[in-house]
Protein backbone atom coordinates (compact mmCIF):
# COMPACT_ATOMS: atom_id res chain seq x y z
CA UNK A 1 0.00 0.00 0.00
CA UNK A 2 1.16 3.70 -0.34
CA UNK A 3 0.59 6.75 1.33
CA UNK A 4 -1.48 8.06 -1.75
CA UNK A 5 -4.13 4.78 -1.72
CA UNK A 6 -7.02 5.95 0.38
CA UNK A 7 -7.24 4.42 3.81
CA UNK A 8 -11.63 3.87 3.18
CA UNK A 9 -13.10 3.34 -0.35
CA UNK A 10 -16.54 1.73 -1.17
CA UNK A 11 -18.15 1.94 -5.07
CA UNK A 12 -21.75 1.76 -5.21
CA UNK A 13 -21.72 -0.69 -2.21
CA UNK A 14 -25.10 -2.29 -1.45
CA UNK A 15 -26.49 -4.44 1.62
CA UNK A 16 -30.31 -6.16 1.64
CA UNK A 17 -31.78 -8.22 4.58
CA UNK A 18 -34.32 -10.26 2.84
CA UNK A 19 -36.45 -7.94 0.82
CA UNK A 20 -35.34 -4.92 2.23
CA UNK A 21 -32.42 -3.19 1.02
CA UNK A 22 -30.54 -1.37 3.53
CA UNK A 23 -28.01 0.14 1.92
CA UNK A 24 -27.81 1.03 -1.75
CA UNK A 25 -24.78 2.90 -3.57
CA UNK A 26 -22.97 3.72 -0.84
CA UNK A 27 -19.71 5.32 -3.02
CA UNK A 28 -17.21 7.31 -0.56
CA UNK A 29 -13.60 7.82 -0.22
CA UNK A 30 -11.53 8.43 3.02
CA UNK A 31 -8.20 9.65 2.77
CA UNK A 32 -5.20 8.63 5.01
CA UNK A 33 -5.15 10.52 8.79
CA UNK A 34 -8.94 12.13 7.82
CA UNK A 35 -11.28 12.07 11.04
CA UNK A 36 -15.04 11.30 9.87
CA UNK A 37 -18.26 11.19 11.15
CA UNK A 38 -21.04 8.95 9.35
CA UNK A 39 -24.48 10.46 10.41
CA UNK A 40 -27.85 9.14 9.71
CA UNK A 41 -31.13 8.20 11.28
CA UNK A 42 -32.06 4.93 13.31
CA UNK A 43 -32.06 2.61 10.65
CA UNK A 44 -30.47 4.36 8.21
CA UNK A 45 -27.57 1.64 7.49
CA UNK A 46 -24.76 3.31 9.97
CA UNK A 47 -23.71 -0.13 11.58
CA UNK A 48 -24.15 -2.35 8.74
CA UNK A 49 -21.58 0.38 6.87
CA UNK A 50 -19.54 -0.18 9.71
CA UNK A 51 -19.37 -3.72 10.12
CA UNK A 52 -19.00 -4.15 6.24
CA UNK A 53 -15.96 -2.06 7.00
CA UNK A 54 -14.65 -3.99 9.68
CA UNK A 55 -14.85 -6.96 7.56
CA UNK A 56 -17.70 -8.53 9.96
CA UNK A 57 -20.04 -8.51 6.98
CA UNK A 58 -20.06 -9.29 3.42
CA UNK A 59 -22.35 -6.55 0.93
CA UNK A 60 -25.18 -8.04 -1.15
CA UNK A 61 -22.85 -6.28 -3.99
CA UNK A 62 -20.73 -3.08 -4.70
CA UNK A 63 -17.09 -3.12 -3.69
CA UNK A 64 -15.11 -2.28 -0.55
CA UNK A 65 -11.61 -1.66 -0.12
CA UNK A 66 -9.41 -0.68 3.59
CA UNK A 67 -6.19 -0.09 3.52
CA UNK A 68 -6.09 -1.72 0.05
CA UNK A 69 -7.64 -4.82 0.77
CA UNK A 70 -11.54 -6.72 0.89
CA UNK A 71 -12.21 -6.25 4.83
CA UNK A 72 -14.27 -9.87 5.05
CA UNK A 73 -11.46 -11.62 2.50
CA UNK A 74 -8.33 -9.95 4.16
CA UNK A 75 -6.20 -12.28 6.72
CA UNK A 76 -4.78 -11.28 10.20
CA UNK A 77 -1.72 -8.86 9.05
CA UNK A 78 -5.14 -6.62 7.54
CA UNK A 79 -7.07 -6.97 10.86
CA UNK A 80 -3.68 -6.20 13.25
CA UNK A 81 -3.70 -3.26 11.44
CA UNK A 82 -7.26 -2.07 12.54
CA UNK A 83 -8.65 -0.75 15.73
CA UNK A 84 -12.47 -1.28 16.41
CA UNK A 85 -14.22 0.22 19.48
CA UNK A 86 -17.66 -1.09 19.74
CA UNK A 87 -20.54 -0.04 21.35
CA UNK A 88 -20.22 -2.28 24.33
CA UNK A 89 -18.92 -5.52 24.82
CA UNK A 90 -18.39 -8.42 27.11
CA UNK A 91 -15.25 -9.50 29.46
CA UNK A 92 -14.10 -10.40 32.75
CA UNK A 93 -14.41 -7.72 35.34
CA UNK A 94 -11.74 -8.88 37.79
CA UNK A 95 -8.90 -8.67 35.04
CA UNK A 96 -6.96 -5.75 36.03
CA UNK A 97 -6.32 -2.85 33.65
CA UNK A 98 -2.83 -3.67 32.89
CA UNK A 99 -2.75 -7.49 32.88
CA UNK A 100 -5.94 -6.96 30.38
CA UNK A 101 -4.35 -4.91 28.16
CA UNK A 102 -1.03 -7.32 28.16
CA UNK A 103 -2.84 -10.32 27.28
CA UNK A 104 -4.62 -8.87 24.38
CA UNK A 105 -1.24 -7.31 23.20
CA UNK A 106 0.22 -11.11 22.68
CA UNK A 107 -2.06 -11.51 19.91
CA UNK A 108 -0.44 -8.26 17.68
CA UNK A 109 3.30 -9.67 18.50
CA UNK A 110 3.58 -12.00 15.38
CA UNK A 111 2.32 -9.06 13.35
CA UNK A 112 4.75 -6.41 14.13
CA UNK A 113 7.11 -4.99 11.63
CA UNK A 114 10.22 -2.74 11.54
CA UNK A 115 7.77 0.35 11.00
CA UNK A 116 5.72 -0.55 13.25
CA UNK A 117 5.82 -1.75 17.14
CA UNK A 118 3.46 -3.84 17.73
CA UNK A 119 1.52 -4.44 20.57
CA UNK A 120 1.72 -0.82 21.90
CA UNK A 121 3.85 -1.14 25.52
CA UNK A 122 1.12 -1.14 27.97
CA UNK A 123 2.54 1.32 30.14
CA UNK A 124 2.94 3.52 27.41
CA UNK A 125 -0.18 2.59 26.38
CA UNK A 126 -2.25 3.37 29.83
CA UNK A 127 -0.59 6.91 29.91
CA UNK A 128 -1.31 8.21 26.78
CA UNK A 129 -5.06 7.15 26.86
CA UNK A 130 -5.14 8.78 30.58
CA UNK A 131 -5.59 6.20 32.84
CA UNK A 132 -1.42 6.13 34.03
CA UNK A 133 -1.97 4.77 38.27
CA UNK A 134 -4.40 2.51 36.98
CA UNK A 135 -2.75 -0.39 36.04
CA UNK A 136 -3.61 -2.35 38.92
CA UNK A 137 -7.21 -1.45 39.16
CA UNK A 138 -10.08 -4.50 38.53
CA UNK A 139 -12.14 -3.49 35.25
CA UNK A 140 -15.39 -3.83 37.38
CA UNK A 141 -14.01 -0.79 39.24
CA UNK A 142 -13.41 1.42 36.74
CA UNK A 143 -15.82 4.26 35.86
CA UNK A 144 -17.87 4.87 32.95
CA UNK A 145 -15.65 7.30 31.44
CA UNK A 146 -12.37 5.03 32.91
CA UNK A 147 -14.04 2.37 30.82
CA UNK A 148 -14.00 3.83 27.50
CA UNK A 149 -10.81 4.75 27.67
CA UNK A 150 -9.91 1.45 28.29
CA UNK A 151 -11.58 0.14 25.21
CA UNK A 152 -10.05 3.01 23.41
CA UNK A 153 -6.64 1.80 24.66
CA UNK A 154 -7.97 -1.92 23.33
CA UNK A 155 -8.43 -0.33 19.48
CA UNK A 156 -5.17 1.03 19.73
CA UNK A 157 -3.30 -2.22 20.91
CA UNK A 158 -1.92 -3.07 17.66
CA UNK A 159 -1.05 0.75 16.67
CA UNK A 160 -3.73 0.55 13.63
CA UNK A 161 -4.13 2.78 10.48
CA UNK A 162 -7.52 3.21 10.70
CA UNK A 163 -9.89 3.15 13.68
CA UNK A 164 -13.61 2.55 13.91
CA UNK A 165 -15.55 4.25 16.55
CA UNK A 166 -19.16 3.34 17.02
CA UNK A 167 -21.29 5.63 19.33
CA UNK A 168 -18.06 5.71 21.19
CA UNK A 169 -20.07 8.35 24.29
CA UNK A 170 -23.77 6.86 24.26
CA UNK A 171 -24.56 7.03 27.86
CA UNK A 172 -21.55 8.86 28.95
CA UNK A 173 -22.34 12.04 31.66
CA UNK A 174 -21.34 15.29 30.27
CA UNK A 175 -17.66 15.35 31.79
CA UNK A 176 -16.54 11.58 30.21
CA UNK A 177 -18.08 12.71 27.20
CA UNK A 178 -15.43 15.62 27.45
CA UNK A 179 -12.70 13.31 28.53
CA UNK A 180 -13.21 11.05 25.67
CA UNK A 181 -13.26 13.86 23.15
CA UNK A 182 -10.28 15.47 24.42
CA UNK A 183 -8.63 11.65 24.12
CA UNK A 184 -10.21 11.48 20.52
CA UNK A 185 -8.63 14.46 19.50
CA UNK A 186 -5.12 13.81 21.14
CA UNK A 187 -5.07 11.17 18.84
CA UNK A 188 -4.71 13.26 15.46
CA UNK A 189 -0.62 12.82 16.10
CA UNK A 190 -0.60 9.57 15.02
CA UNK A 191 -1.94 10.18 11.93
CA UNK A 192 -4.43 7.30 12.40
CA UNK A 193 -7.78 7.50 9.80
CA UNK A 194 -10.66 7.58 12.33
CA UNK A 195 -14.35 7.01 11.36
CA UNK A 196 -16.91 7.32 13.68
CA UNK A 197 -21.01 6.97 14.17
CA UNK A 198 -22.54 9.20 16.76
CA UNK A 199 -25.87 10.66 17.03
CA UNK A 200 -24.59 13.55 18.74
CA UNK A 201 -24.08 16.18 16.11
CA UNK A 202 -21.96 18.57 18.67
CA UNK A 203 -20.03 15.88 19.20
CA UNK A 204 -19.26 15.58 15.33
CA UNK A 205 -18.76 18.81 15.07
CA UNK A 206 -15.85 18.84 17.90
CA UNK A 207 -14.58 15.73 16.33
CA UNK A 208 -15.10 15.60 12.70
CA UNK A 209 -13.35 17.64 9.96
CA UNK A 210 -15.70 15.80 7.48
CA UNK A 211 -19.05 14.69 7.70
CA UNK A 212 -21.11 11.96 5.90
CA UNK A 213 -24.93 11.96 6.00
CA UNK A 214 -26.71 8.06 5.63
CA UNK A 215 -30.26 8.42 4.67
CA UNK A 216 -32.14 6.60 2.31
CA UNK A 217 -29.51 3.83 1.83
CA UNK A 218 -27.29 6.35 0.43
CA UNK A 219 -24.72 9.21 1.33
CA UNK A 220 -26.81 11.96 0.65
CA UNK A 221 -24.04 14.29 1.93
CA UNK A 222 -20.63 14.81 2.49
CA UNK A 223 -18.55 17.46 3.27
CA UNK A 224 -17.30 20.17 6.57
CA UNK A 225 -19.71 21.16 8.82
CA UNK A 226 -19.84 24.17 7.63
CA UNK A 227 -20.55 23.10 3.78
CA UNK A 228 -23.49 21.46 5.49
CA UNK A 229 -25.08 24.29 7.32
CA UNK A 230 -24.50 26.52 3.91
CA UNK A 231 -25.65 24.26 1.73
CA UNK A 232 -28.91 23.33 4.09
CA UNK A 233 -29.23 27.45 5.04
CA UNK A 234 -27.72 30.25 3.14
CA UNK A 235 -29.48 32.76 5.68
CA UNK A 236 -28.52 34.22 8.83
CA UNK A 237 -30.97 35.20 11.51
CA UNK A 238 -30.36 39.07 12.93
CA UNK A 239 -31.97 39.92 16.11
CA UNK A 240 -31.72 43.24 18.55
CA UNK A 241 -33.35 45.35 20.11
CA UNK A 242 -33.95 49.47 19.66
CA UNK A 243 -35.44 51.49 21.82
CA UNK A 244 -37.23 48.44 23.68
CA UNK A 245 -38.49 47.01 20.66
CA UNK A 246 -37.26 43.93 19.21
CA UNK A 247 -36.37 43.14 15.92
CA UNK A 248 -35.72 40.32 14.11
CA UNK A 249 -34.31 39.18 10.49
CA UNK A 250 -33.30 36.70 8.09
CA UNK A 251 -30.58 37.86 5.62
CA UNK A 252 -28.09 36.43 3.52
CA UNK A 253 -25.43 38.92 3.89
CA UNK A 254 -25.72 39.52 7.62
CA UNK A 255 -22.95 42.19 7.65
CA UNK A 256 -24.49 44.50 4.79
CA UNK A 257 -28.37 44.58 6.94
CA UNK A 258 -26.28 45.65 9.98
CA UNK A 259 -24.41 48.42 8.00
CA UNK A 260 -28.00 49.65 7.53
CA UNK A 261 -29.36 49.19 10.85
CA UNK A 262 -26.60 50.48 12.93
CA UNK A 263 -26.37 53.95 10.78
CA UNK A 264 -30.17 54.28 11.20
CA UNK A 265 -30.40 56.31 14.79
CA UNK A 266 -31.35 55.01 18.36
CA UNK A 267 -29.51 52.47 20.31
CA UNK A 268 -28.86 49.21 19.62
CA UNK A 269 -29.38 46.14 22.73
CA UNK A 270 -29.01 42.71 22.20
CA UNK A 271 -28.09 42.04 19.31
CA UNK A 272 -27.62 38.59 18.05
CA UNK A 273 -26.93 37.21 14.74
CA UNK A 274 -27.28 33.47 13.92
CA UNK A 275 -27.08 30.92 11.66
CA UNK A 276 -28.69 27.80 11.46
CA UNK A 277 -26.91 24.81 13.57
CA UNK A 278 -25.35 21.76 12.15
CA UNK A 279 -28.08 19.97 14.22
CA UNK A 280 -30.98 21.85 12.43
CA UNK A 281 -29.44 21.68 8.85
CA UNK A 282 -29.08 17.46 9.87
CA UNK A 283 -32.57 17.11 10.30
CA UNK A 284 -33.72 19.86 7.51
CA UNK A 285 -31.62 17.32 5.24
CA UNK A 286 -32.92 14.01 6.42
CA UNK A 287 -36.50 15.07 6.75
CA UNK A 288 -36.12 16.10 3.18
CA UNK A 289 -34.73 12.85 1.86
CA UNK A 290 -37.48 10.99 3.68
CA UNK A 291 -40.28 13.21 2.98
CA UNK A 292 -38.72 12.97 -0.97
CA UNK A 293 -38.73 16.88 -1.07
CA UNK A 294 -36.56 18.49 -3.83
CA UNK A 295 -32.95 18.78 -2.72
CA UNK A 296 -29.78 20.14 -4.57
CA UNK A 297 -27.65 17.65 -6.20
CA UNK A 298 -24.46 18.82 -5.03
CA UNK A 299 -21.19 17.06 -3.24
CA UNK A 300 -21.99 19.08 -0.89
CA UNK A 301 -21.96 17.77 -2.88
CA UNK A 302 -23.01 14.96 -4.63
CA UNK A 303 -26.76 13.53 -3.75
CA UNK A 304 -26.28 10.00 -5.31
CA UNK A 305 -29.88 8.50 -6.51
CA UNK A 306 -31.29 6.71 -3.94
CA UNK A 307 -34.43 5.06 -3.08
CA UNK A 308 -37.38 7.18 -2.57
CA UNK A 309 -39.08 7.02 1.06
CA UNK A 310 -41.30 4.08 0.55
CA UNK A 311 -37.97 2.14 0.04
CA UNK A 312 -36.12 3.16 3.32
CA UNK A 313 -35.26 0.58 5.86
CA UNK A 314 -36.87 1.28 9.50
CA UNK A 315 -35.47 0.43 12.99
CA UNK A 316 -35.54 -2.47 12.73
CA UNK A 317 -33.18 -3.09 9.92
CA UNK A 318 -30.46 -1.82 11.12
CA UNK A 319 -27.92 -4.88 12.40
CA UNK A 320 -27.94 -5.47 16.01
CA UNK A 321 -25.90 -4.01 18.05
CA UNK A 322 -22.61 -5.74 18.51
CA UNK A 323 -20.67 -7.23 21.49
CA UNK A 324 -17.31 -8.27 21.72
CA UNK A 325 -16.32 -11.91 23.06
Amino acid sequence: MTDQQPAIRTSHLQMQYGATRVLDDVTVTIGRGEVVALLGPNGAGKTTTIEILEGFRVPSAGEVSVLGETPHTAGEHWRARVGVVLQSWRDHGKWRVGEFLDYLGMYYADYATPEVERPWPTTDLIERVGLGGKTLRRLDRLSGGERRRLDVAVGLLGRPEVLFLDEPTAGFDPQARRDFHELVRSLSDLETTILLTTHDLTEAELLASRILVLAGGTIVADGSPDDLRDRMSATASVRFRRDGRLHTESTEDPVAYLRTVLAEPGEIEDLEVRRASLEEAYLTLVHQVETGAETDPARFGILPDGPGPDDEADDSTESPEREGA
